[in-house]
């Protein structure tokens, strides 16, 4: 069954904490934590204590997308609030390794970003440390974007890398999820869908929860 993963980038701040809770009594798998820092993306989000404060009243997968530059050093303080899983940019990283490492040391699990230009050579020898890759659909940085359908057929050679590696690893996407864009990218080899707006607008949430879970792969 597909996951769904609603980005919380979308949610009224206003009422984060009930949006948080509505999302995870309609069905949804995770909650996706979009952190930026202004410097990696041209935008500015929320940090450990957001974090902190919504892990208390939700018992969801905290699934943390750092777009950050030197991730390194806010891993430790998203992991003392909460994450269960962290996913920090190929681009972001001078020393990928050591920083999944750093990750998964500390009994979380990690996972490896890739922007539309970024070549999936990028995760080639690391794929058999990770839990986790996430497609970027879009340029990351801001919610609302269209989705990027050249991104398709890097998900389908993504998914038969991971076919050929011994540990499991979700294939996430990230970027423009709709209702004709989640057919085709679980098709194409999604395990993990990522979803902002779309789901903030449905007029009925668990019910596109529900369509979304039941996509054939």
């Amino acid at each position: 069954m597909v996951l769904v993963a609603p980005s919380i980038l979308s949610a009224n701040f206003a009422q984060l904490g009930e949006d948080c809770q509505r999302l995870e009594q309609a069905g949804a798998d995770w909650l996706h934590v979009d952190v930026m820092d202004g410097h990696f993306v041209p935008n500015l989000t929320i940090g450990p204590p957001v974090v902190r404060d919504i892990r208390r009243i939700s018992h969801l997968l905290f699934d943390v997308h750092l777009m950050i530059e030197k991730p390194e050093s806010l891993i430790p303080a998203f992991i003392d609030a909460g994450a269960d899983l962290i996913t920090v940019h190929a681009e972001a990283c001078s020393h990928l390794h050591r920083i999944i490492h750093m990750i998964k040391n500390a009994g979380i699990k990690a996972g490896v970003a890739l922007n539309p230009a970024t070549s999936l050579t990028a995760v080639e020898n690391i794929l058999t440390d990770l839990d986790l890759v996430l497609i970027m659909s879009v340029n990351p940085g801001f919610g609302g974007q269209q989705f990027i359908p050249s991104s398709l057929d890097k998900i389908r050679r993504l998914k038969q890398m991971i076919r050929t590696c011994a540990n499991p690893v979700w294939l996430q996407v990230d970027g423009g999820i709709n209702r004709e864009w989640s057919k085709a990218v679980v098709e194409a080899g999604a395990d993990v869908l990522v979803a902002g707006s779309y789901l903030f607008s449905a007029e009925n949430l668990e019910l596109t929860i529900k369509q979304m879970k039941q996509l054939p792969g």
